[in-house]
This record gives structure tokens, sequence and C-alpha cells, in this order.
């Protein structure tokens, strides 16, 4: 499978680096405005879990200043969009019109119907889309559903997802809301898909917090209310450079409790007759899995049924109503999507 790798940020390049794991993956194209990164100098970029620091060998890749240019290339099978969020959209529906199979980054888009437009693209044209919700793919997080789909563990009673970051200064986009759609969007989206594939959608969202992006903050504590369980998501943005990045859970079931903190470990099972579990972990890197799974389906002409567009279309409607809950500051909101 030929693929073309649209934008060299720190998304980018750790698609990129994923690619080279891939024997079937072949990268034949990459756009981007800046030279340097287009000579294969990626080693000043930044991100969340610090810099790739890679120089890569672009001599046998075709380079691209223009996005029109790219998707006109007849030896591009599939565009792998790594843009700022606002060109998401309108990118991929050029992309899937020209043909080409289409792995987007999260968030999706800016709001679901520019969402639920792709998706139709995607029918229209019978190519394959995918977002790159990785959390799907993550080790912590497939053993999470997996132990929770364990008969012993029996049913789930309560949730929290945590991820919190410093304020990104790498890339000036990130900080407005009118691109990124802002520190809670961008950063949480990752939580809301998780819940959505454990549990489905919520009957109800309340949200309270704080968003000060002029000082890089934009926080939520969110409730996603349920029949029969209740689920929070907090995190966000926190005070530039410093600020660690984290990512946890702690969920509670009949027969035990799980918790994992990228702080401090693997996820770990606390089960009902106070025994203590370390969950086995898949190896394989979650970015490399998302992609290989992602191509795997383009060659083989099946919709990506384990992270399907239209969960990520929800999740990005979900998101916008927690943003929504939190300017009414806790008042509960039907979910009514």
């Amino acid at each position: 499978m030929r693929v073309a790798v649209l934008g060299l940020g720190f998304m980018g390049s750790t698609h990129l680096k994923a690619l080279k794991s891939i024997p079937d993956a072949e990268l034949v194209a990459v756009f981007s405005h800046d030279d340097r990164k287009l000579g294969g100098d990626l080693s000043a970029i930044q991100g969340n879990l610090g810099g790739p620091g890679e120089k890569l060998d672009f001599s046998k890749v075709a380079k691209y200043h223009q996005i029109p240019q790219i998707l006109d290339d007849p030896n591009v099978d599939a565009v792998d969009l790594c843009l700022p969020t606002h060109l998401h959209a309108s990118v991929a529906a050029d992309a899937l019109k020209k043909g080409k199979h289409v792995l987007v980054e999260k968030p999706m888009a800016l709001d679901a119907a520019s969402a639920w437009q792709m998706i139709e693209a995607a029918r229209k044209h019978k190519r394959i889309l995918m977002v790159a919700q990785v959390l799907r793919f993550f080790p912590v997080y497939r053993a999470l559903a997996e132990v929770l789909a364990r008969p012993d563990i029996a049913k789930m009673r309560s949730a929290i997802f945590r991820r919190r970051c410093a304020a990104p200064a790498w890339s000036a986009w990130l900080g407005n809301p009118e691109q990124s759609g802002g520190g809670v969007f961008d950063l949480l989206i990752h939580d809301i898909d998780m819940c959505l594939n454990l549990f489905g959608l919520p009957e109800a969202i309340s949200a309270t917090g704080h968003e000060a992006l002029a000082s890089g903050i934009d926080v939520i504590h969110a409730e996603l209310y349920y029949a029969d369980r209740a689920v929070a998501i907090a995190g966000g943005w926190h005070h530039p450079k410093s600020f660690p990045f984290s990512m946890e859970y702690t969920v509670v079931a009949d027969g035990g409790t799980i918790d994992y903190s990228s702080m401090t470990g693997g996820p770990v099972l606390h089960s009902a007759d106070g025994e203590r579990e370390a969950v086995t972990l898949q190896e394989k890197d979650g970015y490399r899995a998302e992609i290989e799974y992602f191509l795997d389906c383009c060659r083989r002409g099946v919709q990506p049924k384990l992270c399907p567009p239209e969960d990520s279309a929800r999740a990005v409607a979900v998101a916008r109503l927690m943003l929504e809950a939190r300017k009414r500051n806790g008042e509960r909101i039907q979910c009514e999507l």
C-alpha cells in the first residue's frame, strides 16, 4: 500500500516512525510548507511525549508544498492526514474524491456536521475512512477493554478517565480554538472516544471547568450519565512548559477495580477477593497497530470495525456538548445526538 503523509509536525513524524516498521507500507510522498522538514530533518519537532529527534531519508519520496498536488499523485493509494484540525474535513473530502483512502488524525473535525460529511464522501466514493483514535490500539487501553469483558469482572459501576499536559508551545495553531477546538476538545477527544467505545452514548452530560487560553489553561471535569453507571472525564491543558503529560483511568466493577496511571506503571486489577493482578499487555506499538489495521482494511476493502468513523463523529459531538455543558457550569444537558 503506497502512502502519503500530509503534515510533518509531531503527529506526522510519529506516524512516519510507525510506517517505517510496517513491511507492506511504502511511503511515496510527503507534504509540508517547511523545506527543512521536506528535506527529512524532523529533529526540532516537539510534542506531549517529547521530540522524535530524527532525520529521515526522503530522497526516494515525492515532496510537495501544495496539498492539491499531492492528492493528484497517481502513485498514492492512501493519505495519512496529520494536518491542523480545521483542515481535516475539506482535505479528507478532496482526497476521497480523488480516490484515495484516508486516515485522519483526531479530532476528526471541528464539528459533528463536518465529520458526517466526511463519512458521506467516503461512502459516495467507496473509499476507506478511519480516524486515528489511537487509544483503541494502545496496549493499556486494549487491556482495559479485555478485563471488562471477563465474566468474573461482571458489571462496571464507575469510571474516571483523566488526561493532562502543559499547554502546547510547539504549534501556534493548537492555541487557536478556531483551528484546534481548544485544549479540552483536542486532548480529551481520546477519552471521550474510549468511553463511547466501552460504554456507548450517555443519556446526559454535565461539566465544570475553566478556560483561559492566553495563560494556557483549558480544563474540565465532566460527568457522563448512564442509567446504571457513573463515568467522569477530567483534564486538559495546564500552564506551559513544565507540567508533565499524564493519562490515567480507574474503573470500578463488581469483580474488582482496574487502575492505571502513565506516571506509575502499567494497569493493575485489584480484584474483589483482595488479590492484586498486574494486567498483561500486548507489546505492539499502538501507532503501528493503528496504521497497520487501517492499511489492511484498505487492501481488503472492508470498513474499520475496530475504529469506525461513525464513532469518531459521535465523539466530536459529545466533546462539543461537554464544552457547552461547561459554559452552563454544571447544568445537566441531555445527550440527544
